[in-house]
Order: structure tokens, then C-alpha cells, then sequence
């Protein structure tokens, strides 16, 4: 599959490209995004260069791994430069065949990016897109995030994301095997949290 634009008034997703590559070297830096995601620490430009022509790449071909660069949403004639990207959104697939196929949504944001909504208002566009009949027609999706994740936690349930549990060892992280939390979104579940925000916790920054 050929990769292609998502985008809504908030957010413009278009695939990453070796232009970003710097980019996403400087972001993956930030102790945030080296903490609760798996990127490889230290996080070197091989590391980002490796991600765009490899794993990008080879996931848009295969049509199991779908990743976009969040952007803020500005029109681009052809032939310019893409504005900065402010986080990563993708969903990847399992293999199950259709119609019963699943995939996992995941999602880092810029410092800069946090606490404005983009995050959300992206993931939420992807797995949209990843339930429509025209798109993929999943049967489900998933989320999976290590314990003490709220960042991530309140983007999932910003989307409808019920979450079924907490599960011990469920990630392996930096070598560790790590209690995770995981849930699940259907393709007739609202968009919207279908449940109170956990009393006590923190509001993250989606």
C-alpha cells in the first residue's frame, strides 16, 4: 500500500521521510519518550534513520504496520517541505485473518505537543480509519501501555478505549518484564471516554 495523507482541521498525518530524520533523532531524546516507549536508548541518528527507511518503509509494503508523522495542519503544495512533526501515530496489525483482524494503536508526542489534543484527535483518526469498511476494516483495536503510563492511559480513554486490565509482565521494557495495562476499542464503540477518569489519578498530557 502507498502511503497517504489523514488529516482533520487539528492534525495533518503523513508518512515520515529521511527530511524528518533529524527531527525524530532531537525527539527521541526527550526522557519522556525514552521512558515509556521502546526506542532504543541511547537513541542514536542510525536509530532514526533505521526507523524511516526501514520499519516505516517495510511496514506500508507489507500492510501490516501503519505509521504517520502528526503535523500540525497545514496545506503543502507539492514540492514543499512538510511543517515540523510533533509526534508519531501507527497501528499495527496481528494475523488474523479478515474479517477478524486486530491492530495495536501507539502514539509518542513532542514536549511542545503535549496537553493540546493532538495526540488524541490523531489516534483517534488512524483508528478510525483502521475500522472503516473503505480502510481496513478491523475487527478491534488495542491498547497496550506499561503501568504509570497516564499520558498514554488518557489519549486511549479519550477515544473509547475500555480498559479490560492490569496484566503482570505483560511488556517487556528495557529488558525487564513489566506489569502492563491493556484495552480494547470496537468498531461500534463511541469515540469518547465510556467511562469516569480513575479517581485520583493524574490528567496526563494528551
Amino acid at each position: 500500500m502507498e502511503p497517504f495523507l489523514l488529516a482533520t482541521d487539528r492534525v495533518r498525518l503523513t508518512v515520515p521521510t529521511v527530511a524528518d530524520v533529524r527531527r525524530i533523532h532531537e525527539l527521541c531524546q526527550d526522557p519522556e519518550i525514552q521512558h515509556w516507549t521502546t526506542v532504543p536508548s541511547p537513541y542514536r541518528m542510525e536509530h532514526a534513520e533505521g526507523f524511516v527507511t526501514g520499519l516505516v518503509a517495510r511496514g506500508w509494503k507489507q500492510e501490516n504496520q501503519f505509521t504517520w508523522a502528526i503535523r500540525e495542519p497545514v496545506d503543502v503544495a507539492p514540492g514543499e517541505p512538510e511543517p515540523p512533526l510533533l509526534g508519531m501515530v501507527g497501528l499495527h496489525l496481528d494475523d488474523a485473518p479478515f474479517p477478524h483482524r486486530s491492530g495495536e494503536i501507539g502514539y509518542w508526542a513532542a514536549p511542545e505537543a503535549r496537553g493540546r489534543g493532538l495526540v488524541t484527535e490523531a489516534a483517534g483518526l488512524v483508528v478510525d480509519w483502521g475500522f472503516d469498511p473503505e480502510g481496513l476494516g478491523l475487527a478491534r483495536a488495542e491498547w497496550r501501555a506499561v503501568v504509570g503510563n497516564w499520558a498514554s492511559r488518557r489519549v486511549a480513554w479519550k477515544i473509547g478505549v475500555r480498559v479490560e486490565g492490569e496484566v503482570r509482565g505483560l511488556l517487556v521494557h528495557r529488558g525487564e518484564r513489566l506489569d502492563g495495562w491493556v484495552g480494547t476499542v470496537l468498531p461500534g464503540d463511541p469515540r469518547e471516554p465510556n467511562e469516569p477518569w480513575p479517581a485520583g489519578a493524574p490528567t496526563g498530557r494528551e
